[in-house]
């Protein structure tokens, strides 16, 4: 194995998508990631389809959302509600650096697989607990999804159309960042264990995570005490920033400063509107919104989106397609960068991959192989990391303590 991270092995008790999602980022970058799934139906997003990565067997399938999040990984199927399955879990956090879990509030201690109990084992141990609303607080036992922290977290109240209905984005955004916080901090404290000897707890909550990614809206409302609004594909604090209607679709049209407008207005055919007082500068743009948007919406329905494309990009002015997620894997660019991997799988062979963007010039990453069957590498684990013999394991599998895949 190579990679940044070849030296650093992950226990990945999570499951869905926050956790994984951090399970895989840390996996891309070389680290070995041991997923423990329970026995039978493993990691709920296994069922998460259609669509599905069929095997060669009618009966293997796995939804197309766990390979989403779980590529590079080894699984074990280990049932910890059983003594035997928590003694392998401890087995293996003494000679692990890293465990990432989501269970709820205290789900972990009474299978003595908590940080507290966990530590004493392995002090080098980093720990890291995803969770809904954290480890403390008035909400810290309720569970968390990642739909309902959109909406509590006023990502939700800034998404839509300002007469619409507020809308959720259109992937498990909060998941995705919490996921991508979480391998942050695993490698910060990994870094301060160098130094220090000693590994350490991350509590990382979903609301949290939501309340820090509001980004530039979080700071209008705390610069002005005013809550933004829905601006549909607008921007708060550039005009114009935002998608127009042309004769056969839309193009988005992103003005990020004051040359940038005045070459706009001159392929728009008024160069005179860069130089009217209303519109000037981006401050009395953003003022004058209102009076500026309706006098764009005509003169963008004058020609094709390809049309606007190539005149706008022609005198440097940023702006692009609206497309599909079909149309985004057609893109050259997509293509050049290589965002479509092929990866080696147990029972479907060749199965496609979104890669990593992350381009390293000394480790770059390397694609293993495909998100794991439920329990396929349960007997090489169980007999290359804990030196179980044949006959133990086989007494295992026996006893319902592990799953072979």
């Amino acid at each position: 194995m190579s990679g940044a991270l070849s030296h650093i092995r992950v226990l990945d008790l999570s499951r869905i998508l926050a956790g994984p999602w951090a399970g895989q980022m840390l996996a891309d970058f070389g680290a070995e990631v041991i997923k423990i799934e329970r026995p039978g139906n493993g990691d709920d997003t296994r069922g998460w389809g259609p669509p599905f990565i069929q095997g060669s067997e009618a009966e293997t399938s796995e939804a197309a959302y766990f390979h989403a999040a779980n590529r590079g990984k080894q699984s074990v199927a280990v049932d910890m509600a059983k003594a035997e399955g928590q003694a392998i879990i401890r087995e293996l956090v003494k000679v692990s650096d890293v465990v990432l879990e989501n269970y709820k509030v205290g789900g972990l201690k009474r299978y003595g697989l908590d940080y507290d109990s966990l530590k004493v084992l392995n002090p080098r141990l980093v720990y890291c607990s995803i969770t809904g609303f954290g480890q403390n607080g008035p909400d810290a036992h309720r569970a968390g999804y990642d739909f309902m922290i959109q909406g509590m977290g006023g990502l939700m109240s800034v998404t839509g159309e300002p007469d619409g209905m507020p809308m959720k984005v259109g992937v498990a955004l909060v998941d995705v960042m919490t996921g991508l916080y979480a391998a942050n901090a695993v490698q910060a404290a990994l870094l301060h264990r160098e130094e220090s000897g000693v590994g350490q707890y991350i509590d990382l909550a979903l609301l949290d995570v939501q309340v820090a990614t509001l980004a530039n809206q979080a700071m209008n409302f705390l610069a002005s005490g005013q809550s933004p609004g829905r601006l549909g594909n607008a921007h708060p604090n550039i005009v114009p920033y935002q998608a127009f209607p042309t004769i056969d679709g839309h193009i988005i049209v992103a003005v990020g400063n004051d040359q940038q407008f005045k070459r706009f207005c001159e392929v728009a055919g008024q160069p005179e509107l860069s130089s009217d007082a209303l519109f000037i500068t981006n401050q009395k743009r953003v003022e004058n919104r209102a009076v500026l948007i309706p006098l764009l919406l005509p003169l963008m329905q004058q020609h094709t989106t390809q049309q606007w494309m190539e005149k706008l990009s022609d005198v440097g002015v940023p702006c692009g397609p609206i497309n599909t997620i079909g149309q985004v894997f057609e893109e050259p660019q997509v293509k050049h960068r290589e965002m479509k991997v092929s990866l080696s799988h147990r029972d479907a062979g060749v199965v496609p991959s979104v890669a990593n963007p992350v381009k390293f010039s000394k480790t770059p990453i390397t694609y293993h192989q495909a998100p794991p069957v439920l329990g396929e590498h349960s007997a090489h684990v169980l007999e290359s990391i804990l030196g179980m013999d044949s006959t133990e394991i086989e007494i295992l599998c026996n006893q319902g303590v592990i799953q072979r895949g």
